[in-house]
């Protein structure tokens, strides 16, 4: 496949849920999407939530902005360093002020994209017991939601079918219904 054109963005922070950091990067570089993983904190290597680390392709400050989407993914404490981070929000704010697909998974949606004004007027999904981080906001129970060019997911059971998603969203349905058999995603 060739969407080396289709550029994404994934930043990545200390204390994220793997699963939903690398499924997701897996899935969009199989279907040809050039992914750049960028690190929070001054080092390329990021430890995730169960202690796996994570050498990203570069870090957040040096992340450009002209990406087709960027992708957020969860876990409680990497949410967390994701929201903390000024580069973060920069590239988060001016990838979807473009038009560009915002995605995330897990806690990211409450922590990260509430705070951020990317849910008002959307409808989202994040994972159970995280909506207490933006009470604000009603969260639906959809395994991934999406809402134009918002997507958002529960967590980790479901972060090859957040990454077909995407897929569908940046090159079409046929892409990520060749991919989700390759793969054998049973949803």
């Amino acid at each position: 496949m060739k969407n080396k054109n289709i550029k994404v963005l994934v930043p990545l922070a200390n204390g994220c849920e793997e699963v939903e950091a690398l499924g997701p990067v897996d899935v969009l570089r199989r279907a040809g999407f050039t992914v750049v993983m960028a690190a929070v904190g001054g080092s390329l290597e990021i430890v995730g939530a169960h202690e796996i680390v994570i050498k990203a392709d570069i870090l957040i400050e040096d992340a450009q902005t002209d990406y087709d989407a960027i992708v957020l993914p969860g876990g409680g404490l990497g949410a967390q360093n994701l929201a903390s981070s000024w580069a973060v929000n920069e590239k988060l704010l001016m990838i979807a002020n473009s038009g560009s697909v915002v995605a995330a998974i897990c806690a990211a949606p409450p922590v990260v994209l509430g705070p951020a004004g990317l849910l008002n007027g959307r409808k989202a999904v994040c994972y159970p017991g995280s909506e207490v981080n933006y009470p604000e906001f009603s969260f639906g129970e959809e395994r991934v939601c999406v809402d134009g060019n918002l997507i958002t997911a529960r967590g980790p059971g479901v972060a090859l079918e957040f990454g077909l998603a995407i897929v569908e969203k940046l090159a079409s349905k046929s892409v990520a219904e060749r991919l989700e058999k390759q793969m054998l995603i049973l949803k």
